[in-house]
């Protein structure tokens, strides 16, 4: 290795630089015009492999970085390369080779630069360059100046004429996109003029009869009432010559011209009444009108994306179907629309018909944690925190006074209730989870458990019975695991493993294999129980925990978070499709349920929201009051709404606040 060292090369320089016949080089430079290839290995430190930096020599000869022999005598007294006896007091610093190593540096930068670095290096190390060369160099840099301005130009040019093109395209697509929209506008506007004039007329006809039919009861009611006159002017004639007076001839023609003024005046009444119907009408569709322009981008777009939705099935379906549809006037899109104008407008607000109080005030074990309707609709049942089990008869909250709101069955349970879910097949079925992590089916008859279940680790916050299978529901719970479980069976039917903490698994109600869950990962997991390896599909969106997952139909799901949005989604075709904003949710569960196209939560702000699943925004919300707060050790704003239900295909819904009041509340006018 002595032959290749660092201290052999300087020594072997030193000799060369001594016997070198020729001045043309400075000895400074020598190294430059060596073998690269050996001077890179002759410049490497043997212990790092790198160039030496700081380089100190040994007695015997070799030379290292300092802090790589520093570190090397630390631990050994030899030298690396010969194994010779070293310590720190036989290392001496190498001035010419950091000298060398320097010059080799720079060198080595020098041959790395472009030609125009190399020239400016040169001109600032003293090269001596003529006025004429200048000259020259300064007409080819100005020729290059203007060639490279002028492909700068090209480009420049190029990308503003490509933008052009490309926002031309874009417009030009737009334009198409408006002047299609416009001519259905124009097919649907025309299609709805026709009907309305139709209906106009139908009205025109029908007052038109009312009217004739009432100037033929007036007309018979006049004859008889002429022939009656008549007959009693001649008996009272008779009896005049008899020595009766004439008193009450006159009397009964008061008589007949005072009905008469009475026929009259009922319909003059009857006509106030038309007009007063008419009046109201006129200011209902005001407000309706009023309505659809607070909503209107969202009403646009949810009539153009149906009726663009149109034109593609018309591509795929027979041209029979399509010559159908055009003799007919017939569009589908525009009924669908004119659905949602119509049950968007028809309510403005959320109108209270009963309430129930469901415990003592200001008790944190008021708080309802979920709300059902049995499967008729008859009873309601309620889970909170103070572990009982109450079902209400829904008839009896609304019909009676206040004192008669009792529960008809009130069942004891061991733990803080979290979840409730009817069995839709068997009336008197009833499951429930708990904080404990048990999952129980109670019999509401005989107020005693059907099955136990105990396999959860940790609180089970949701469980759902199926709608297709009458044995079959499912949990999720804090222990991260989804279980599958069987009334017929004493254990649970199959078992999920999921990474996260699960706050809501749902049954998709026309399926018994299907089922969709929400966890603390922000995602709705929808699994295939024939295959729960992997899940369908995951739903990313909600930027928080998902608390809810509700079914509005077999395609459609709907989802609440703590990101204080609910979430529309198509588990057909995998897709977002809607975002609804409006209440406040960031850390409670503050409940969601589905009928048809409605959606309702609640609000950490203590009110319930509806929306309609094709607009954004809240239809309308209902604050809950607050009585006496004075006498409350919390602030008015630490009340939710905990817990909702639709009554089935009506516009009737049951909410729960953290108070433990319970209000039924129905969509108005």
């Amino acid at each position: 290795m002595e032959d290749g060292s660092a201290g052999d090369f300087v020594l072997a320089v030193k000799s060369e630089v001594k016997t070198g016949s020729s001045d043309a080089f400075p000895k400074e430079n020598f190294v430059e015009v060596g073998q690269s290839e050996t001077t890179d290995k002759d410049l490497l430190c043997p212990i790092c492999m790198q160039i030496i930096k700081e380089a100190f020599l040994t007695a015997c000869g070799h030379s290292f970085c300092y802090m790589c022999i520093i570190t090397h005598l630390d631990n050994k007294s030899d030298c690396p390369c010969c194994a010779s006896a070293l310590t720190t007091n036989q290392i001496y610093p190498n001035f010419l080779l950091d000298k060398l190593l320097k010059k080799t540096s720079a060198s080595q930068v020098s041959k790395s630069a472009s030609p125009l670095e190399q020239f400016r290096l040169a001109l600032l190390q003293g090269y001596q360059v003529s006025v004429k060369e200048l000259d020259t160099l300064l007409s080819l840099l100005s020729e290059k100046k203007r060639k490279l301005e002028q492909e700068e130009a090209e480009r420049n040019m190029q990308n503003l004429l490509d933008f052009l093109h490309f926002l031309r395209k874009k417009k030009i697509d737009e334009l198409n996109e408006v002047q299609t929209d416009i001519q259905y506008i124009k097919e649907d506007a025309s299609l709805v003029e026709r009907h309305r004039i139709e209906l106009y007329r139908a009205r025109d006809k029908y007052l038109s009869k009312m009217q004739m039919h009432s100037g033929e009861l007036q007309e018979s009611w006049f004859s008889s009432s002429l022939n009656k006159d008549n007959n009693d002017l001649m008996f009272a004639s008779g009896r005049t010559h008899g020595g009766i007076p004439t008193g009450n001839f006159q009397y009964k023609n008061v008589d007949g011209k005072s009905q008469a003024s009475s026929f009259g005046a009922q319909g003059k009444e009857a006509s106030s009444v038309l007009t007063s119907q008419l009046t109201s009408q006129s200011s209902l569709a005001v407000v309706r009108k009023k309505r659809v322009q607070s909503q209107f981008n969202d009403l646009q777009q949810c009539y153009l994306q149906k009726r663009r939705q149109l034109v593609n099935p018309l591509q795929n379906h027979d041209k029979r179907f399509a010559d159908v549809m055009q003799r007919e006037g017939y569009s589908s899109a525009l009924s669908d629309f004119q659905s949602v104008l119509s049950t968007f407008t028809q309510y403005s607000r959320l109108r209270v018909i009963a309430e129930l109080r469901h415990g003592e005030l200001f008790h944190s074990a008021n708080i309802v944690s979920s709300i059902e309707f049995d499967r008729d609709d008859e009873l309601f049942a309620t889970a909170d925190v103070s572990r009982r089990i109450k079902v209400f008869n829904f008839s009896t909250i609304v019909n009676e006074p206040p004192e008669a709101h009792c529960p008809v069955v009130e069942i004891p349970t061991r733990s803080k209730l979290s979840c409730l879910s009817w069995n839709k097949h068997t009336k008197n079925h009833i499951a429930s989870s708990d904080y404990e992590g048990t999952v129980f089916v109670w019999d509401v008859n005989t107020q005693q458990s059907v099955r136990e279940y105990e396999e959860h680790e940790k609180r089970v916050w949701s469980v759902d019975c199926s709608r297709v299978e009458p044995s079959m529901l499912v949990s999720g719970s804090d222990d991260c695991k989804v279980k599958i479980w069987c009334t017929k069976q004493e254990s649970s039917a199959m078992n999920i493993d999921m990474k996260a903490n699960i706050c809501c698994v749902k049954y998709n109600p026309m399926s018994s294999t299907h089922i969709a869950v929400g966890s603390v990962d922000h995602h709705i997991h929808y699994y295939d129980l024939r295959n729960t390896s992997h899940p369908l599909h995951i739903f990313s969106g909600h930027q928080k925990t998902v608390s809810y997952v509700k079914f509005l139909s077999n395609d459609e799901l709907a989802s609440a978070s703590t990101d204080s949005t609910l979430r529309l989604w198509d588990v057909k075709q995998y897709l977002p499709v809607r975002t609804f904003r409006g209440h406040t949710n960031e850390k409670n569960f503050v409940g969601l349920s589905v009928n048809n196209d409605f959606l309702v939560c609640g609000s950490e702000t203590n009110e319930v929201y509806t929306y309609h699943k094709a607009i954004s925004k809240p239809l309308t919300w209902h604050r809950f009051g607050i009585p006496n707060v004075e006498d409350s050790d919390d602030e008015a704003g630490s009340y939710f709404i905990s817990a909702v239900c639709w009554k089935n295909d009506s516009p009737t819904l049951l909410a729960a606040n953290s108070l433990g009041t319970i209000k039924v509340l129905v969509l108005a006018v």
